[in-house]
């Protein structure tokens, strides 16, 4: 499930960066014929099915009923058994974002925190339009984003993913995607930037380099300052970045992160954080968990609150740090 673009649709040109989510709600369209079968276990009574959070449930958010879910002796539908024999609510839903409305203004860095499946990378998906709001609307500098071209949304969008994907090609050629007219010095300046120009001036025949296909034959600290570069290249307007960098080592985390501040500077950038050192410098900080916003504000309005958030900096956060 994509969008399509009106047949009437504006240019988005000299933007501020200002970015609205008003009361947007996405779920991913499920085709039954295209789910998998039911289980069959053969010498017992029960089969396996999928079970989603929401089964079984009142109302549209999947919210908590009444009473503690510790008191009840057989957990509800997506719920499992904690390690201390309580039930805990897993991220497994049908609803993938409910009722989220948040504003960035121009230059601003806001921070996604929260559970691994509480719908971080989904929110980030709608802002260049790879899927569309079931309802609400997202708007740049007060333009829906449904109004606008597709190619000059891309153009003011700049994103860096965990997964970066480089074309079986040069290092040049996969930089001038971001900018076709991009001259070499302007390439050579955008990988300064990125901590990788020595890297490529290392190679048997420099930016001319073949990287294979998926770029394969680079690290994944590589590949991914090419992706920043490449971003850098381009100059967006707005950022979105998944900042994950613990499958690299310790050098190569460091450039990275050195690079992310020329890259995020200015910019009005929304960073799926794994990082306290980003979460501290972020503007606001946006805690989800189970496709809702359910914490916001400041790092120490936060840690104030002793909910989600905090639970998160105890458990993950400082101790990432003090590794």
């Amino acid at each position: 499930m994509g969008c399509r673009q009106k047949d009437v649709a504006v240019q988005l040109q000299d933007i501020q960066g200002r970015l609205d989510f008003m009361d947007v709600t996405f779920t991913y369209q499920i085709h039954e014929e295209q789910l998998l079968s039911e289980v069959t276990r053969y010498g017992q009574v029960d089969q396996v099915k999928m079970v989603m959070s929401g089964n079984g449930r009142s109302g549209p958010g999947d919210k908590q009923p009444a009473g503690d879910a510790h008191s009840r002796d057989v957990a509800l539908p997506g719920e499992m058994e904690a390690n201390d024999g309580s039930q805990a609510l897993t991220q497994a839903r049908t609803i993938a974002l409910q009722g989220i409305s948040f504003s960035v203004e121009q230059g601003q860095l806001v921070a996604l925190v929260g559970p691994s499946g509480a719908g971080k990378t989904t929110l980030t998906y709608l802002i260049p339009r790879l899927y569309d709001p079931s309802s609400g609307k997202i708007t740049i500098d007060g333009q829906d984003l449904r109004d606008v071209t597709l190619e000059s949304l891309s153009a003011q969008i700049g994103m860096v993913t965990q997964e970066n994907y480089l074309f079986h090609d040069t290092i040049r050629t996969n930089l001038s995607y971001a900018r076709l007219d991009a001259t070499t010095h302007e390439l050579e300046e955008a990988c300064r930037d990125a901590k990788i120009h020595e890297f490529n001036m290392g190679l048997p025949e420099d930016y001319d380099t073949v990287v294979g296909e998926r770029g394969y034959r680079l690290s994944g600290g590589e590949k991914q300052r090419i992706a920043l570069a490449r971003v850098i290249l381009k100059n967006p307007r707005i950022l979105v970045l998944d900042e994950a960098t613990s499958h690299l080592d310790s050098e190569s985390e460091a450039l990275i992160q050195d690079a992310l501040k020329r890259v995020l500077a200015g910019r009005t950038s929304i960073v799926i954080a794994h990082r306290l050192s980003t979460i501290l410098a972020a503007d606001l900080i946006l805690v989800m968990d189970r496709g809702e916003i359910v914490e916001r504000g400041t790092h120490q309005e936060l840690l104030a609150l002793n909910g989600l958030y905090a639970h998160l900096y105890h458990t993950q956060f400082s101790q990432k740090e003090a590794a």
